[in-house]
């Protein structure tokens, strides 16, 4: 399933709707204006909050966490050593290994699980300005969580000047 997503609705205190392929609403970013560090919450059509990011506060490295029903889903930091790409490493509470590679700023991009596609990242073929599909390729992975380890990833480059 492909769900679009807009660039701008990085910026803390805006609200904005991820559509699926259909152009139906299927998910709301929901950003919190004045909290001391950056929150973004990814919201059902109902309202639900299904995982909310947070960037990581008093890291060594720069790191943000991934949270559902208020408890650590997964953390999301840069890999060290990564010579030939941008790489990012999502570790999830029950010690699995998600690896994000590829030209992130430019976002293309694919989430993979032991070398097995789940995600992949691109606006290649979009023809709407600033935006960029998320094609969650296995049926059985949370889309909600694809989506936020996309959204962290981009904002983590951004703010390192990848």
């Amino acid at each position: 399933m492909k769900y679009l997503v807009r660039d701008k609705i990085f910026a803390i205190g805006d609200d904005y709707w991820i559509e699926d392929e259909s152009g139906r609403q299927a998910f709301l970013v929901d950003g919190k204006a004045l909290r001391l560090r950056d929150t973004l919450e990814l919201k059902a059509p109902d309202g639900q909050v299904l995982v909310t990011l947070r960037e990581k506060l008093l890291s060594l490295r720069d790191a943000m966490t991934i949270e559902r029903d208020e408890r650590p889903l997964a953390t999301v930091r840069r890999k060290r050593l990564s010579l030939l790409r941008n790489h990012y490493r999502v570790t999830l509470v029950d010690g699995t290994e998600l690896d994000v590679s590829g030209r992130i700023l430019d976002r293309e991009f694919a989430v993979e699980y032991d070398g097995e596609l789940l995600a992949h990242i691109s606006r290649r073929w979009l023809r709407v300005r600033d935006t960029y599909a998320v094609d969650v390729v296995r049926d059985d992975a949370d889309a909600s969580l694809m989506i936020a380890v996309a959204v962290c990833v981009i904002r983590m480059a951004e703010r390192g000047g990848e």
